[in-house]
């Protein structure tokens, strides 16, 4: 079962890529990509995703979207938008399944034990 939703995550972040790249003023006009990206990244938080592993995946996400962030300050031309429309895309799915991974942490660290 893991490894299925190995393939779901690999195929959410190739999703997320190419919106990025075929539009790069914004990339989610269409609401009907974001909900796919919001329910796939769900499903691979609570499949996929080890909760024990939360500090490592948290800082992870962290530093990419400090990346992220970062990039709106620097003026890098094309390449900089570019990159910036990556990096939202990509954080833009891996959201909800920090968001998912944290829930299932709490409720087996606290409700399951």
């Amino acid at each position: 079962m893991k490894n299925i939703f190995k393939w779901v995550y690999f195929a959410g972040l190739l999703i997320a890529i190419v919106a990025s790249l075929v539009s790069i003023t914004n990339p989610f006009d269409a609401p009907w990509l974001m909900w796919v990206l919001l329910i796939l990244g769900i499903l691979v938080g609570i499949f996929f995703f080890d909760s024990d592993d939360i500090v490592n995946f948290g800082i992870r996400y962290l530093a990419l979207a400090g990346a992220s962030a970062a990039l709106a300050y620097f003026d890098l031309g094309t390449v900089g938008t570019y990159l910036a429309s990556f990096f939202g895309a990509v954080l833009l799915f891996l959201t909800p399944i920090v968001l998912t991974v944290l829930v299932v942490w709490f409720i087996k660290k606290y409700f399951l034990k």
